[in-house]
């Protein structure tokens, strides 16, 4: 590669935030995030709201890896995750993939709630996120092969010391890596900037962050995590109920197209004042947070409570007629739905059945994962394993595969 075409300046990296004055109007949208994040979860007892997060990580490792051509079954991610992995070697590799992706999201929820103040745009925490993720991948992960057929071992943590071509993409020189990443620390920075251009920065820097290219392999799923511990920093998050990675995987090539327009490099005086193109830059954001929106929006629709109450009490409807459980059930989920969890002896006042029929419709709930509970005797709350996604939350996975859920 020749050496002039390299990026060495961080100011060939500008604009950073994008110039809106004269386009569409990001504060508005920005705006319109915050408001609809913030009413997402508000009507959900915690613990609920609890279950359904699990649901929704494992719902963002599964998009996260369509977005990298990787399709693992919502079921074997719930396999992985109780270390209960394929003998197929590929199938395996895919399951540890997923698996990494969501124990690595909740480290970096755990840190953030251990510290909040902890500075997620430095290097030192984006190359931790690269670390926890490949260390937990199989050896054939951990090879890259480049261009000229050449193989390079992927370290753990470690910035890049090739330079690489992503698409028409020549990304910025490796020797000079740190300081790009330094100047997108000192803008990104939710401490300089007020609410509405954080909520804008969430989206522009999981553009820059991605040209940037800091590793050798494993950039789109480092900010991709990035982003949700951004999101958490923004208070945007909707506690966990909601996640971009859907939206942008289900719109996937519109999402790349987006990602190559903020690229490209300044076309005129009318297209900012940067090296980069402010145009592609804004439309990129535009359809971040569009899609962002889009996301929020389809988990608050779901999670309305006259409409999950059918839902749930369809499911039972049809596990009734297939012989698999009783109808009371369905008050159980419901109550539990409700209330976030109940006393084992509460059954019989729910069910309306004597003390042995409500307790055995209870054991039913809990042996088919539909309930759980912490110890034998310990209360129950709902549940949302794989097997049920579709029912509870419709298109949550893509048709195709919910229909091939049990």
């Amino acid at each position: 590669m020749a050496e002039e075409l390299l990026y060495t300046r961080v100011s060939q990296m500008e604009p950073m935030l994008p110039d809106y004055s004269h386009g569409p109007d990001l504060s508005e949208l920005a705006i319109e995030v915050v408001r609809k994040a913030s009413a997402l979860s508000a009507a959900l007892h915690p613990i609920t709201r609890g279950g359904i997060v699990e649901l929704v990580r494992s719902m963002n490792s599964y998009y996260s890896n369509l977005i990298e051509g990787h399709h693992t079954h919502p079921i074997d991610i719930e396999k992985a995750l109780v270390k209960n992995y394929s003998t197929e070697p590929a199938k395996r590799a895919l399951q540890q993939e997923s698996a990494a992706h969501i124990e690595v999201q909740r480290l970096i929820e755990q840190r953030i709630a251990e510290d909040p103040e902890i500075d997620i745009w430095s290097v030192d925490f984006l190359c931790w996120i690269h670390q926890e993720f490949y260390r937990r991948l199989s050896g054939e992960f951990l090879v890259v092969e480049t261009k000229d057929g050449t193989k390079k071992d992927i370290v753990p943590g470690q910035l890049r010391e090739d330079e690489v071509l992503v698409g028409l993409h020549l990304a910025p020189a490796a020797a000079d890596l740190t300081s790009f990443l330094d100047r997108f620390n000192r803008v990104y920075n939710s401490k300089n900037l007020k609410q509405i251009n954080q909520i804008i920065a969430v989206a522009a820097s999981h553009h820059r962050l991605s040209w940037i290219h800091p590793f050798l392999d494993g950039n789109g799923r480092v900010t991709r995590l990035f982003t949700h511990a951004y999101l958490i920093k923004t208070r945007i998050d909707g506690h966990g109920m909601w996640t971009v990675s859907r939206g942008l995987a289900r719109s996937r090539e519109a999402y790349m197209a987006a990602l190559a327009g903020a690229d490209a490099h300044r076309k005129s005086d009318y297209d900012g004042r940067g090296n980069l193109s402010n145009k592609g830059l804004l439309n990129f954001c535009v359809f971040f947070l569009e899609t962002a929106l889009d996301q929020i929006g389809y988990m608050s629709s779901l999670l309305e409570l006259d409409g999950m109450k059918k839902r749930i009490l369809g499911y039972v409807e049809r596990q009734v007629h297939l012989g698999e459980l009783q109808k009371e059930a369905g008050y159980l989920l419901m109550e539990t739905f409700l209330n976030g969890e109940i006393q084992r002896g509460e059954a019989p006042r729910i069910t309306g059945k004597p003390e042995r029929s409500a307790r055995r419709i209870l054991r039913d709930l809990l042996d088919k994962s539909l309930l759980v509970s912490d110890s034998k005797k310990g209360p129950v709350r709902i549940a949302f394993p794989a097997k049920i996604a579709g029912y509870y939350f419709p298109r949550l996975y893509p048709e195709g595969v919910e229909s091939e859920m049990p």
